[in-house]
């Protein structure tokens, strides 16, 4: 009987195991629309994040043609395209931002994986700094604490968050007025687009003042389960609601992509890599 059992658990951990496999390769493409009285022309976004150097075919061919399928006017990286963990190696993120770059405006946040590289100067050297350089030469829009306006209607800002933000079980707090301090005020007039890679600070983002947060960071939760959600995130908390999915409070939005890629826990179960898309629209549409 317990050969049978063991039997039975290994098939079964084995058949997992193939699944994720399977399913980390299986681009899902989802889109939502937001209305609102600042917009006054459609525009449609595009929304990257943890790419942490996968790659959908031979140079991305897969990623790149789904996003040259939705056709967005703009091209919004939430950060972690890379993996630092003791080194960096940026050269697919850089290749898919300069493919990117050159068929689309692109404007990119960093998450803990670029900022790392800035922390630990020790350990990576001037890398971030290259990284960024890199990525301003290819002609890409780098938001460290800074905005970009695009179009008539649309401001995108990207807030670098503290080390503490991504500190396990007890990350620090954060507070609109900190915001404030570090990226300047929101936009009144425009639609506020922010990118914060930790979705654990939505409640600050819209007291800041913005429209749409956009985040990324817990991979969907790694293993999603019907009804409850995502399972772990990368800081084990174990079923937080916001591991992925779209969120309103108070007329503001929020959108947590399931991430493209994984790393040191390299398991996605009921979690396809997402590609989000932001059909932006008048109120009166």
């Amino acid at each position: 009987m317990w050969f049978a059992a063991g039997a039975f658990c290994a098939a079964a951990g084995a058949g997992l195991l193939l699944r994720s496999e399977y399913e980390k390769e299986q681009l899902s493409v989802e889109r939502t629309v937001i209305k609102s009285p600042k917009i006054r022309k459609d525009c449609t976004l595009v929304f990257l994040s943890d790419l942490h150097n996968h790659q959908f075919g031979k140079g991305n061919e897969r990623l790149l043609g789904a996003v040259d399928q939705i056709g967005p006017d703009l091209v919004l990286v939430g950060g972690d395209m890379t993996v630092s963990k003791g080194k960096a190696d940026t050269r697919i993120p850089l290749e898919l931002i300069k493919t990117l770059s050159e068929r689309y405006p692109v404007y990119c946040g960093n998450g803990n994986h670029e900022n790392r590289m800035s922390w630990e100067p020790s350990v990576y050297g001037d890398q971030y700094r290259a990284y960024v350089n890199s990525l301003k030469k290819l002609g890409a829009r780098v938001l460290e604490n800074k905005t970009e306006l695009f179009g008539e209607d649309i401001a995108v800002t990207g807030i670098d968050l503290a080390p503490e933000s991504y500190e396990k079980f007890r990350p620090c707090k954060l507070t609109a007025h900190e915001i404030k301090e570090k990226a300047g005020k929101a936009s009144l007039n425009r639609f506020q687009v922010l990118l914060c890679h930790s979705p654990l600070y939505f409640h600050a983002c819209k007291d800041w003042g913005a429209d749409l947060t956009l985040s990324g960071h817990f991979h969907g939760g790694t293993i999603r389960l019907p009804y409850l959600g995502g399972v772990m995130t990368p800081q084990f908390q174990f079923f937080l609601p916001w591991c992925a999915g779209e969120f309103e409070e108070d007329g503001k939005h929020m959108i947590v992509s399931r991430g493209l890629g994984t790393h040191s826990i390299n398991i996605r179960l009921n979690n396809k890599p997402q590609v989000v898309v932001v059909d932006l629209k008048p109120s009166s549409n």
